[in-house]
Formats: structure tokens, sequence, C-alpha cells
């Protein structure tokens, strides 16, 4: 039986970003009492929530998971905690490892230490693809290997452990959420979609890019955040790790051309030296197998690659969400 989401009071960290920020707006359309921690910093930016309609029906709360008694107080009196907060670019991850360490790491045993302290019901913990690095078998089940392939990825596995580790000592009622590579508006820039949607709307005629010869398992922003909902409303993935994907593997290159065609232009692309990944870096293929997402709770993604796309480009296509983004540099 799905849970009803009507009044529950719940937490979501990471809410000022990407799928955060949808995750927070969906759980409020649901009903939910939405507690939304955003990052703190002194120019009181609520980050994505900002530009939301609906922030003015959530608690936003300031704060860092780096601090352990933030953590605690975020939880109390919480019934559901998504924990999507984390530094998340790979390129920055090669110069900058020890802030993964300590935000995705410490942060994440903050976070679930709180949920215990708190006897929060439900928790999930919010995992990455990358962790499983370059597939060695595909369709990529949880049970491939894990390969540390960046300083990201490997933070992001510690924090995978440290959360299920609380489950099998103490019994918090952890979920780990592995999404494939999610897209959509409000992207971050250093991600390849956006970066590509975002300078052929800002007219430029010439594209940089890394590697284009990877494959992905793309899925639209708001088909993760139904995934991740629908985990929390299953008693059966209690103690699972379940990937979010789309059972389905596309190139950079071939999205890359289906963007172009879509948006009607005639761009060149050029590979860019300082926009590949270290040698033995690069995560060449991900296909994500969503099985065990079906089994346990029914959902399976509903938007198309070229309608989450369509989506993503009409967005962005927008004067003030364009005007957002630094197109004309390399974000790292």
């Amino acid at each position: 039986m799905r849970a009803t989401w009507q009044g529950k009071q719940v937490l979501v960290t990471g809410a000022d970003g990407f799928i955060g920020s949808h995750l927070a707006e969906a759980l409020v359309q649901a009903g939910a009492q939405v507690r939304a921690l955003v990052q703190y910093n002194s120019f009181n930016s609520w980050g994505w929530l900002d530009q939301s309609t609906l922030a003015g029906q959530m608690d936003i709360v300031s704060g860092d998971i780096r601090d352990p008694f933030l953590c605690q107080t975020l939880c109390k009196d919480v019934d559901t905690v998504f924990h999507l907060a984390a530094l998340i670019a790979i390129p920055y991850s090669y110069i900058a490892p020890g802030s993964y360490v300590d935000t995705n790491v410490t942060g994440t045993l903050n976070m679930v230490q709180a949920a215990r302290d708190q006897n929060v019901r439900r928790f999930m913990h919010t995992s990455t693809s990358e962790t499983y690095g370059t597939a060695q078998y595909v369709p990529i089940d949880e049970q491939h290997p894990m390969q540390p392939q960046s300083p990201y990825s490997a933070s992001k596995i510690g924090a995978d452990a440290m959360a299920m580790s609380y489950f099998l000592a103490f019994q918090t009622p952890v979920t780990i959420a592995r999404p494939f590579n999610t897209y959509g508006p409000r992207q971050s820039a250093r991600a390849v979609i956006p970066t590509i949607i975002g300078q052929i709307a800002s007219g430029v005629s010439q594209i940089k890019l890394g590697d284009t010869s990877p494959t992905r398992d793309f899925n639209y922003v708001a088909d993760t955040c139904q995934g991740m909902m629908a985990l929390m409303e299953s008693e059966r993935t209690i103690g699972q790790t379940v990937n979010i994907s789309s059972n389905y593997e596309v190139s950079v290159q071939d999205t890359l051309d289906l963007i172009k065609r879509l948006m009607k232009s005639d761009v060149e692309f050029v590979q860019d030296a300082q926009r590949l990944r270290p040698k033995d870096s690069e995560v060449f293929r991900l296909w994500g197998d969503n099985r065990k997402l079906i089994e346990l709770t029914g959902y399976q993604p509903t938007t198309s690659l070229e309608q989450g796309l369509q989506q993503t480009i009409d967005w962005f296509s927008q004067p003030d969400n364009l005007k957002a983004y630094k197109t004309g540099i390399y974000n790292v």
C-alpha cells in the first residue's frame, strides 16, 4: 500500500540545488509539510528556491550538514528525511578532494546519526551512478562492483557505506536511492546537457566539449523525484539500495545531436583537452537496470529523452532563466 504525504513532516537537504528544489516542490504539491535545508551563505541566497512559487509553503532553513548540532535540530519532529545535500561536481573533486570527504562522508554521518537520535521514521540517502564507474556489464544492477574513478565517486561510495552501516548496526530505516544521469530545468552548467542548451540558446556558433563517446542513462528530473518519493512510500525498500534509471543508454554525442536538431541549430562541436577527465577516470558506459525499483515500488520513469530535452530546452530558452547561467565560461 502506497503511503500518503498529506500532512507529513518531511526534511529535504540540498533543497537549494537542482534535484532538491524539484523534490521539495513535488512534496509540497503532494501535501507534505516540507522543511527545506539550503546551504548557509552571507548573500541569504536560497539557490533555486529563490525562484520557486512554492517556497512560501516551505520552512526554509539555512545551514550546513557538516555541523552535527544543526543536523540534530533539522531532524527534530521529522517523519521522513530526503538527504540530497552533497558536493557533486566531478572536475572540482580532482582539485579539492578534502571538501568532498567533509561534505559527502562526514555530512552524511551527521545526518544519519541525527535521524537515529531523533527517531526519524524513514531516511533516504542519495547516491549516484558514478559509484559504479565504467560498466563491467550492462544493464548495471545494484550488485555491480563499486569503482571509485574520481574523488567524487569515492566520497559517495563512502557516504553510501556510512548510511547503510546505520541500518545494519542500529536498524536505522535507511534506503539508498542511486539515480543515474538526471537532467532538466535548473541543472548545473557543469553538466553536458545544460551546457549545450545554454550555449546554443545564447547564440554561440562553436561549443567546446570533452569526450562525447561515453554513454549515459539519462533521466528527466521529475521522474527522478517521483522515483525517490516512491522509494519512501514502500516499506519494502528499507535497508535496500535501488537504482533510479530508465534502463536505456545513449551516447553523449547522439544526445548532443538530438539537442541540436530540437533547437534547429547549426552549432559546431569541438573537443577541448581541458575538459577531458584524467586517464582512467572517465566513466565510459552507464546503463542502469531499473527492475528492482519497479519490483519494490511499481514505479518506472515515464518521460522519453526527446520529451525531457524539449521541456529542458523550453525552460533554458526563457531569458530570465538563461541569465542565471554563465554560458561563456567552463564551469568546473
